[in-house]
């Protein structure tokens, strides 16, 4: 018996979610790698707590690297497509994870960091892209939302890995093995990529229209081209694509001069900044030196944050399920009730982070962009992401160290809080809306949504029922559109 489709389109998201894996695996193991004994003994010895301003860099050149790669995976994934693009980030990643898992100097560790960094730079950017253009409107909000969630998985295993390594092993294999594990999921995702559909908004945006309609009813039909589905939606991408063509943007340049294309550009990148800076970067890159200022161990550590790691991956899922229907240090050991305290609040701080910023950074961007602006749009987005990701993990641990994690931390309570406020204020809903009416809805949304009505700037097709196809209104709402540039 044949899948269904929203079944198959959602395996299909799974799997390209591999990539995700990647980069939560290394955002889980670092604090471990980082805050191992016998990794300070190797890489600085003498210095109990190891070098500050190394281990910054071996923690942002992996975001640097990514910043290269998001900027890269735009062109990419236009020139060469979603699958070549997925291959290429994999196989960067096969290159850094290896020498990242044989280094013998910083040096070497650095370009690991730095190759790897550019792989995920490459996933991280076109996953989502991927992801958004196969799925039906209705199931687009979970698996876009995969992104997040299979970066939970990765850093689950990560940290629950570290901390085993920490705990059993007092060697090199203490660090070199979960470095060396993270390897394995690029392997299986540059191996098989290319037995999955290519995007078939890319592909008949790029003269292959036969195999586009053919894809749009692997995805959506079985496999039955004459399915009412598929020819709507193949009839409408062929309309919005000529239509982009001819008024949307055809560089990087118009993303800043085209009034829609910027408004979407700039929300992008404001949503990926706004989560770097909630803080949620430096606990994951540097939990064993901020545990440590409250009397906790290193073991004890990466325990907690492996715990973490598993509450994180169950706010996660709740977020899948519902995406698209709606301080004094201790003694040692930190069983003090502020060690206690600051443990359970940051828990409560992951879970909440979880369920809502962590997916909906990626799910919103991957949504908003038009098929001709959406990968340079989202590269764009990503790149920002990686850059503030690279700014924190260079200055936390030495602001740890300088000034106290608590005087640090102020810093992200005051962005949470700004960041709630803006977003409320100027973000317009996008839930279920079709990726080819986006343009109408961030032409003619107000641009403080708050107490606007609705009916007004979204398209008729957008507030139909989430299996409801776009009627015959959409030339004349792209007449429209084009008009209130």
């Amino acid at each position: 018996m044949p899948l269904s489709p929203h079944t198959y389109q959602f395996l299909v998201g799974v799997f390209a979610s591999v990539g995700s894996i990647l980069y939560g695996y290394d955002l889980g193991v670092i604090a471990g790698v980082v805050g191992s004994q016998v990794y300070k003994d190797r890489f600085s010895p003498g210095m109990p707590d190891g070098d500050p301003v190394r281990n910054g860099a071996v923690v942002s050149l992996f975001t640097g690297g990514a910043v290269f790669g998001a900027f890269f995976a735009g062109p990419s994934g236009d020139w060469f497509g979603r699958r070549w693009t997925i291959f290429i980030g994999s196989i960067f990643f096969i290159l850094g994870g290896g020498l990242q898992t044989g280094a013998q100097t910083y040096e070497y560790l650095y370009a690991g960091r730095a190759i790897a960094g550019l792989g995920v730079g490459f996933l991280t950017m076109i996953i989502p892209v991927y992801q958004g253009e196969i799925c039906h409107p209705s199931i687009r909000g979970r698996v876009t939302g995969l992104q997040q969630f299979m970066l939970g998985i990765g850093a689950l295993v990560a940290t629950w890995l570290t901390w085993g390594t920490n705990v059993n092993l007092h060697d090199e294999r203490q660090w070199r093995i979960p470095l060396g594990i993270q390897i394995i999921p690029a392997v299986i995702l540059a191996a098989l990529i290319f037995i999955f559909p290519e995007s078939p908004r890319w592909l008949i945006d790029h003269h292959q229209e036969e195999l586009g309609l053919h894809t749009l009813a692997r995805l959506h039909a079985n496999g039955n081209t004459n399915d009412a589905w598929v020819q709507a939606e193949y009839a409408q991408i062929q309309e919005t694509i000529a239509f982009e063509h001819e008024h949307e943007a055809k560089s990087y340049t118009e993303l800043f001069t085209k009034k829609s294309a910027f408004r979407r550009l700039f929300l992008a990148v404001a949503l990926q900044a706004s989560v770097q800076m909630t803080g949620v970067s430096a606990i994951q890159y540097f939990s064993v030196n901020i545990f440590k200022q409250i009397g906790i161990s290193q073991e004890n550590a990466l325990k907690y944050q492996a715990i973490n790691s598993i509450l994180a991956l169950i706010a996660q899922m709740a977020c899948l399920f519902t995406i698209d229907t709606m301080f004094p240090p201790d003694a040692e050991g930190g069983n003090g009730s502020a060690g206690w305290g600051f443990i359970i609040v940051t828990w409560l701080y992951n879970i909440s982070f979880s369920y809502a910023c962590g997916p909906l950074s990626w799910i919103i961007p991957a949504e908003i962009f038009d098929t001709h602006t959406r990968s340079k749009g989202v590269s764009i987005a990503t790149m920002v992401s990686f850059a503030f990701n690279t700014m924190i993990g260079q200055v936390t641990d030495i602001a740890i160290q300088n000034i106290g994690g608590w005087r640090y931390f102020i810093v992200f309570t005051v962005c949470n809080f700004t960041n709630a406020v803006f977003f409320w204020l100027v973000l317009p809903e996008t839930k279920q809306v079709p990726l080819e009416e986006m343009n109408y809805l961030f032409t003619n949304a107000p641009w403080i949504v708050v107490g606007a009505d609705k009916t007004k700037y979204r398209a008729a097709s957008a507030r139909t029922s989430s299996g409801a196809r776009p009627r015959s209104g959409r030339r004349a709402s792209m007449r429209r559109s084009s008009t209130n540039k």
